[in-house]
Formats: structure tokens, C-alpha cells, sequence
């Protein structure tokens, strides 16, 4: 019987539709990553694996895992895997596209309406018994309507962001690698980087991680910006030098930061972004709905039986 890994505690009732045809070695834990050394020595036979963004699919691993036909991610990003050595190992790669991206985008525009009305500081406010009364700045914060909104990456995820966008009445401009159909028939205007950066109020990340991408925002980046503006990241916290943005936020070169990723998760209450008022950090939850998590664990399940039952993948990394 062929065996399948999966890496963590998953929907049992997506377990047990693999269970009718295959051996399934699942992984107990919630929020604890399977331990390298495990996750090596359970691969070795595995015919497929289901891995999330902690598990690093690399040489050592492919190399060690002779029956290995396919590669589940439960994501949409899959910078955890070194795609020429699977390929050199003929293993198929799947993600999770499509599935996440409506409520990813609601956590951005999550991200952006409490950074900018400054809703995390008000409550924190408020919790602690510091409210004092009213007074007419007290927490006032910054509006979105009528704003000029910047999207770095208009794929699927920037491109539902911006559909969201039409009632706030906002100017859309976004930076790509090439011009986004989505992205004219919004009325979004393709401009260059150092445009996206000093026209924004608001400047959202939704790219996927490339070598192009990485520490793309930086100090120069953020100089850019106007005083005002704020910077929103829901793509990868690589994206950021992270030393970089919590002194432009610190010293005021820009208003706040709204980060639901960080370069090493998960961060810890010593992380110089966690006592920066005018922060606010999510525990990567971009897509972290009930519904939309089952959707993403029936897509990698489907993926992996169409590939060990001859079949071909519902949605291979290319």
C-alpha cells in the first residue's frame, strides 16, 4: 500500500478519504512542525506528502525519498521547495491557488482599515484603563477614502484587494512584472517601482517571494514614501528588511505598518517590531478561515490521489 506523510493535524474526515486507499502517517500537532529528523525518516518510503510553509522540501529530503511522487503544499507560496531538485527527481509539486484568495484579500483590507484608524492602539488604550474621555485628536487616525492605494503584485490575491477598493472611491496603482488584465479593467494604473512607493498613502505587498523580490523593500524603498503612508505586507515577510522598516516606523519617515508575515516565524515578544505602537502584526492568518482551510486540505488530498492513482495534478507548480 502506498504511504502518504502529512505534516501536520489536518481535517480528520480529509485523512479518512485517503485512509480508504492509502497509509496515512499524520503528524499530531497543531501548531508544533514535524521535526526535521521525522520528517526525513518518514519520507524515505512515502509515495506523497502534504507539507505546510515549515517544511523544507530540499535535496537532503528528495534525495532520501526514492518512492516520492508528489508534493502537496498548503499554501500558495512554495519557497519552502527547492523546485529543480524535485524536478530532478521527477516529483510533482502542487499548491493551493484560487481557493484562498478572496479571503486573503479581506485580511489585507483588514490590515489596512485597522492600521489606519488605529484600531489595535484604541483597544490596548481602552483594556488597559488609560481611557481618559474625549478630546478632538484622540486616536485619530488616517481615512482610505479618496486615497491613492499602491498594490506591489497585482496577481490574483492584489487584484481581489483592489475589487474591494471601488467603494472607498481610491486611485489604484500597482507594480508587476508585466501589465495585469485585472488591473486595467479595474481602472489600476501600471507605474514603476519608485512611483508605486512615493505616490501611495497606502502600499500593499501581495507578491510572491522571488529572488527579484526579496528585501525588495528596504531603507531606500522606504524613503520613498510619503510621511503619511502606511505599508501593508501579506506576501512573504522576506520581502522586508525588516531592521529597515521598524526605524522608518520608529523615526516617522512613514505614519505605520500593518505585517501579517515575518522573515523567521513565528516571531517572539523580543522582535523589534513588538513594542512600535503604530505596528500592527498578525500571526500569518492571511487565509485563515474555516472554510477556506478545509477548501485548501481538499485540494491538496485531491492533488495527491490524482497523482498516485496515474492520474495528473488538479494544480502543479510550473
Amino acid at each position: 500500500m502506498k504511504k502518504i506523510v502529512i505534516t501536520r493535524r489536518i481535517n480528520p474526515a480529509m485523512v479518512d478519504k485517503l485512509k480508504k486507499d492509502f497509509e496515512v502517517v499524520v503528524w499530531d500537532e497543531d501548531n508544533t512542525p514535524m521535526p526535521r529528523q521525522k520528517f526525513l525518516k518518514e519520507t524515505k518510503d512515502a509515495h506523497g506528502v502534504m507539507t505546510m510553509l515549515s517544511d523544507k522540501v530540499d535535496e537532503e529530503m528528495l534525495g532520501g525519498a526514492q518512492n516520492l511522487k508528489v508534493v502537496a503544499n498548503l499554501a500558495v507560496g512554495y519557497d519552502n521547495i527547492d523546485l529543480e531538485a524535485a524536478k530532478s527527481h521527477g516529483v510533482i509539486i502542487t499548491n493551493t491557488p484560487d481557493v484562498l484568495t478572496e479571503t486573503t484579500a479581506e485580511l489585507a483590507f483588514t490590515l489596512m482599515l485597522t492600521s489606519a484608524r488605529r484600531v489595535l492602539e484604541a483597544n490596548r488604550e481602552l483594556m488597559a484603563g488609560d481611557w481618559s474621555g474625549w478630546s478632538p485628536y484622540h486616536m485619530a487616525g488616517t481615512d482610505v477614502f479618496g486615497k491613492t492605494v499602491g498594490i506591489f503584485g497585482m496577481g490574483s490575491i492584489g487584484a481581489a484587494f483592489a475589487r474591494r477598493l471601488s467603494g472607498f472611491r481610491t486611485k489604484i496603482i500597482y507594480h508587476n512584472r508585466s501589465r495585469s488584465e485585472a488591473g486595467d479593467e479595474l481602472g489600476a494604473e501600471l507605474v514603476s517601482f519608485e512611483e508605486l512607493m512615493a505616490e501611495s498613502d497606502f502600499v500593499l505587498c501581495a507578491a510572491p517571494l522571488t529572488e527579484e523580490t526579496k528585501h525588495r523593500f528596504d531603507k531606500a524603498a522606504f524613503d520613498k514614501m510619503k510621511r503619511s503612508a502606511y505599508f501593508i505586507n501579506i506576501g512573504r515577510g522576506a520581502h522586508v528588511v525588516e531592521e529597515d522598516l521598524a526605524q522608518a516606523v520608529r523615526n516617522g519617515d512613514i505614519k505605520g505598518a500593518a505585517l501579517d508575515v515575518f522573515e523567521n516565524e513565528p516571531i517572539s515578544d523580543a522582535h523589534p517590531f513588538t513594542d512600535i505602537p503604530n505596528m500592527t502584526l498578525l500571526p500569518h492568518i492571511g487565509s485563515a478561515s474555516v472554510d477556506t482551510r478545509n477548501n485548501m486540505m481538499n485540494l491538496c488530498v485531491n492533488n495527491i490521489m490524482e497523482v498516485l492513482n496515474g492520474g495528473k495534478p488538479i494544480t502543479p507548480v510550473k
